[in-house]
C-alpha cells in the first residue's frame, strides 16, 4: 500500500495511541472483538492492527490456546502494539500488506480488521485474499467509519485544518470517511467469494475527558500532519488551537459528549 494516508510513522503511532485510542477508537475495538470471539475461532489473523487496540481486546477474549497473528503494514506502529502485551501472551506480531497476506490458503478460522479497509488502495484484493486465507466456513469482520455527517469531530478537524491552507487544503480525513455506502461493499464481497453478509450500524455517544489532548490527537496523531507540514508556513500547535476551539463550541467544555457512528460488516466463506 503506497498510499500517504497510510502511512503512520514517525511520532504518530504514540500520538494515535494516546490522544485518540481511548476516545475513538477502542469501544468499537470492544465491540469487533466480541463479534469475533462470538464465533469461537482458534486461528485468528488481524490485519491494520496499528497500535494493537483492537488486539489487546481479542487476546482478552479469546481462548488462551486460540493462535492470533496481528499484522500491519507500518511497523512503528506494530512496535507501540508490542507494548501492550506480556512475554507469556500467546501471540504473533508481524509486518504485512493486507492486500497480499503471506499465508497459505485456509489457514485462519476469523480475520478481522479494525478500521483499515478504508486505507486499502486495492480493497476489493483484499477482501480476496482474505477469503483466500480463511478456512471453509470462516468468518471475515471489519468496520469502518460512517460518513463525516455522523462522526462530526473528523468533519470539525477536516475543516478546520483546511482553512488554514484554503488553496490546498489537506485531504487525509477524506480517505477514512469516504468509505460508508453499504450496497457497494457488500456487493465487493460477494465478488470476493463471500456469503452471509451482515452489516451492523454501531453508534455512540462519546465523552471527551480532555478536549485539548483530543485535538492534539486529531492534529498529530494521523498522516494529515505529514501534510501540514509538507505545506509549511503554519505552526501545527496554532491548528491544535483551532481544533480544539470548534470541538468546545460543537460538544461544550470538558467533559463533552459527541456522537461517534461506525459500520461493522461480518460474512462467511462458504
Amino acid at each position: 500500500m503506497s498510499d500517504s494516508a497510510a502511512e503512520f510513522v514517525g511520532s504518530i503511532p504514540e500520538q494515535y495511541e494516546s490522544s485518540l485510542g481511548p476516545t475513538i477508537f477502542a469501544d468499537f475495538a470492544a465491540d469487533i472483538a466480541r463479534r469475533t470471539a462470538a464465533a469461537r475461532p482458534m486461528r485468528v489473523l488481524e490485519t491494520a492492527a496499528g497500535t494493537g487496540i483492537a488486539t489487546r481486546q481479542l487476546r482478552n477474549l479469546l481462548p488462551a490456546s486460540a493462535r492470533l497473528i496481528a499484522t500491519d503494514l507500518n511497523a512503528p506502529m506494530l512496535e507501540a502494539a508490542r507494548a501492550k502485551f506480556g512475554p507469556d501472551e500467546a501471540l504473533e506480531f508481524q509486518t504485512t500488506d493486507a492486500t497480499s497476506l503471506p499465508f497459505a490458503d485456509g489457514t485462519f478460522d476469523a480475520v478481522v480488521c479494525q478500521f483499515g479497509v478504508m486505507f486499502f488502495p486495492e480493497k476489493d484484493r483484499s477482501y480476496r485474499d482474505a477469503h483466500r486465507v480463511l478456512t471453509q466456513g470462516g468468518r471475515y469482520l471489519f468496520n469502518v467509519w460512517d460518513s463525516l455527517r455522523f462522526n462530526p469531530f473528523a468533519r470539525i478537524a477536516h475543516e478546520v485544518i483546511g482553512s488554514f491552507f484554503p488553496a490546498d487544503p489537506p485531504p487525509f480525513y477524506t480517505v477514512p470517511f469516504s468509505y460508508y455506502q453499504i450496497d457497494p461493499i457488500k456487493e465487493s464481497l460477494i465478488e470476493a467469494g463471500f456469503s452471509d453478509i451482515a452489516v451492523a450500524v454501531v453508534g455512540l455517544r462519546k465523552e471527551i475527558a480532555d478536549t485539548e489532548r483530543f485535538a492534539r490527537g486529531l492534529v498529530y496523531g494521523n498522516p494529515v500532519i505529514d501534510q501540514i507540514r509538507a505545506r509549511g508556513g503554519v505552526d501545527p500547535d496554532r491548528i491544535v488551537e483551532a481544533v480544539a476551539q470548534a470541538l468546545r463550541r460543537q460538544f461544550g467544555a470538558a467533559p463533552a459528549r459527541m456522537p461517534l457512528q461506525a459500520i461493522v460488516f461480518a460474512a462467511n466463506k462458504p
